[in-house]
């Protein structure tokens, strides 16, 4: 039986909508969007920032010194306590010299009160002979004992001046900026000239050169997802191809979340995810933070 002509324009659409269904790529596994960890770098020195070198998109080495607070006042105290220990490091050494000047008397008065003992037990001496050899040799005693602690209080006193100049030292280093890790600057909050207290943020760095991509799975796609699993990251380049770079799964919630409202549809956006981290190197510095891209939890290319 002939087909009329209407029936077989219908066929050819039906059989045109079906292919071109089969030829459609998969959907992703998972959207998200790419950060970096942050690090916020603060002042840990009160007074004036005499020099500051960071500038945003700079990129800058793991302990590489940035930036230094005036440090005059604290050189003229470190200074000032120094001399002061020197001084009293001498009064421990005119201490200890007059314990032992009080030691060398007492060894004679410990020799007369003997002999006087002796004498006085032959009736060669008189009862207050021996008072008075047993009085001075006590009063010797008495001085070396208070000698003793008083030398005992500088030492003390020398201990502190110690300790207070690694106090003054510790804010000197303090007041020189170190940076904590190599990254590139993001943004600064600081200016040379300005006047900053401790805790104050002077600029916030990052790590490019690996991003991680925060995207979020089903409940039922939980099962398919591994800690060092090595997974696809897609990201659309504007000229309508995909960029696709590896990436590996460093991270799985614990605990559900509703979607994103960025992520997901409006009527998605109440269904309970998960949150992953999937690290991707950052070829050429093609990523950037907030970039949205999407992944495939299978590491061979997407099927188109």
């Amino acid at each position: 039986m002939k087909m009329s002509s209407r029936a077989q324009r219908w066929t050819c659409l039906a059989l045109s909508l079906l292919m071109s269904a089969c030829n459609k790529p998969a959907p992703p596994d998972a959207y998200g969007n790419f950060e970096a960890r942050e690090v916020v770098v603060s002042a840990e020195a009160t007074g004036q920032l005499k020099w500051f070198t960071p500038v945003e998109g700079v990129k800058l080495a793991s302990g590489a010194i940035v930036g230094g607070v005036d440090t005059t006042q604290l050189d003229l105290e470190r200074a000032q306590t120094v001399a002061q220990r020197s001084a009293t490091e001498a009064r421990v050494t005119a201490a200890g010299g007059q314990v032992g000047v009080y030691e060398a008397q007492l060894e004679v008065a410990r020799r007369t009160l003997e002999r006087t003992r002796r004498l006085f037990d032959q009736k060669a001496a008189t009862a207050q002979q021996l008072d008075q050899a047993d009085r001075e040799y006590r009063t010797l005693v008495a001085q070396i004992a208070a000698a003793q602690a008083q030398r005992q209080s500088v030492v003390k006193e020398v201990v502190a001046s110690t300790a207070r100049v690694a106090q003054i030292h510790d804010r000197i280093n303090k007041s020189r900026i170190a940076n904590p890790e190599a990254g590139t600057v993001l943004a600064t909050y600081a200016k040379a000239g300005e006047m900053i207290q401790p805790g104050q943020p002077l600029y916030r760095i990052a790590n490019l050169d690996t991003l991680i991509l925060r995207a979020y799975v089903a409940e039922k796609q939980l099962a398919a997802v591994k800690l060092g699993q090595v997974v696809q990251v897609h990201v659309d380049q504007g000229d309508g191809t995909l960029l696709t770079l590896p990436g590996v799964v460093s991270w799985v919630a614990s605990k559900a979340e509703f979607t994103p409202t960025p992520v997901q549809t409006r009527d998605e956006r109440t269904d309970l995810v998960y949150a992953v981290k999937v690290n991707v190197v950052n070829r050429n510095g093609a990523l950037k933070i907030g970039m949205p891209a999407d992944m495939d939890l299978t590491a061979a290319p997407r099927k188109t």
